[in-house]
């Protein structure tokens, strides 16, 4: 047996390349994603590595034959399975049974009814995995991200040398997901420095994801936190800081300009944490960005916190984050989960920009409508795992 290793920028290039040198024979041993380049240990580059294998009698007696070069590239998974074999040669080799042939004509055919019963052009996956695919699209998830997430699972069930079930997929599906998000894990989202700020546009609920977050610190770590506020542009955000403030018992100071926060920073300076809330305006609006500066002091001590609701569509959040990227952001908080069925949003945005989420929110109790945004919880979201299914 022939057994080679490739790496590639994604699922369809590797296959491209196992295809080219050891020939549609060629079974899929592993693959997983790996992290290569770098500048100490920053900026690693994702691919995906493939160790493929081919049985060298298999390959000593292939036929060799001589092929224009292609000059258009593969746009679907249909183009990557086996080309049709002659009504004559199925004849033939049916007459002396062969069981890799029979399961490649079951497989084609499978896929011809699939393709039948979704009357689309644009879905060329087999019957088998099509509610996949279909999960992926009713969450949102970028086309990029199916792409890889399909051709791992196409490249499952090629390897499968039994009758697959939906059991089987759907467990595919969760792996390959996880794969796409495992990176997340390996962040650090304890509080690293003593000034935490969350910024965002207006009504995603900054005020009160700062009250939870507060809360837990104080709670079940027993910090010593305090509260400032620059959002003087609604009193009622002010007051309901305040309450939270008092419900906590932390002192809480309202900074109106830099000085006044400069002010409250020497206050609480021994304090564990301060938590920073911001005034939620026109994010379309770069002036606001530009506000932000001339009241806060962005020092080497402080954290930003960019907190986007899942209610949002997704060009509004990319245009969000555009908009803020000009503040050294650490992580995104997630929030009003509870407010929506789609979830797609927070992989492609994660993945876009490599910017790991801390938290989401699915409630208005404070404090306890808040989860870590590990990869359980996000799949979970994703596959509607019910608070109580989560816990068992």
């Amino acid at each position: 047996m022939k057994v080679k290793k490739y790496t590639a920028e994604s699922m369809t290039e590797a296959m491209k390349f196992v295809r080219e040198e050891l020939g549609a024979d060629a079974v899929i041993l592993s693959s997983k994603p790996i992290y290569i380049g770098g500048f100490l240990g920053l900026f690693k580059k994702r691919r995906i590595e493939v160790v493929a294998a081919i049985d060298s009698t298999a390959e000593s007696n292939q036929t060799v034959v001589k092929q224009e070069p292609r000059k258009v590239k593969p746009s679907s998974v249909l183009e990557q399975l086996p080309k049709p074999v002659s009504s004559e040669s199925i004849k033939k080799d049916l007459e002396t049974p062969n069981s890799d042939l029979l399961k490649e004509i079951a497989d084609l055919k499978g896929m011809i009814t699939g393709l039948r019963a979704t009357g689309t052009e644009d879905i060329h996956y087999p019957e088998l995995l099509a509610p996949a695919h279909a999960v992926l699209v009713k969450q949102e998830i970028a086309a990029s991200i199916r792409t890889e997430v399909m051709d791992v699972l196409v490249a499952k069930w090629r390897m499968a040398k039994h009758e697959v079930t939906q059991e089987e997929v759907q467990d595919w599906l969760k792996s390959a997901l996880a794969e796409q998000i495992e990176w997340i894990s390996k962040e650090d989202l304890a509080f690293q420095k003593k000034y935490i700020n969350v910024v965002g546009p207006t009504g995603v609920g900054k005020t009160t994801t700062l009250a939870k977050v507060a809360a837990q610190t104080v709670l079940k770590e027993r910090k010593k936190v305090a509260f400032i506020t620059t959002d003087t542009y609604r009193i009622a955000a002010i007051d309901q800081l305040k309450t939270y403030a008092k419900i906590l018992n932390v002192p809480i100071e309202v900074a109106y300009n830099l000085d006044d926060f400069k002010r409250a920073a020497e206050r609480f300076a021994h304090y564990d944490l301060v938590f920073i809330d911001t005034a939620g305006r026109n994010f379309r609006n770069a002036q606001y960005v530009k506000d932000l500066g001339d009241i806060i002091d962005f020092t080497e001590e402080m954290e930003t916190y960019l907190v986007l609701s899942l209610t949002s569509k997704q060009r509004d959040m990319e245009d969000i984050y555009r908009q803020f990227s000009t503040i050294p952001l650490k992580h995104i908080i997630f929030t009003k989960a509870d407010e929506t069925a789609t979830y797609g949003a927070m992989i492609n945005m994660m993945q876009q920009y490599q910017l790991a989420p801390a938290y989401i929110t699915n409630g208005q109790n404070v404090p306890d409508d808040l989860m870590k945004a590990t990869p359980v919880n996000i799949l979970n979201l994703l596959f509607g795992v019910k608070d109580d299914e989560r816990s068992s």
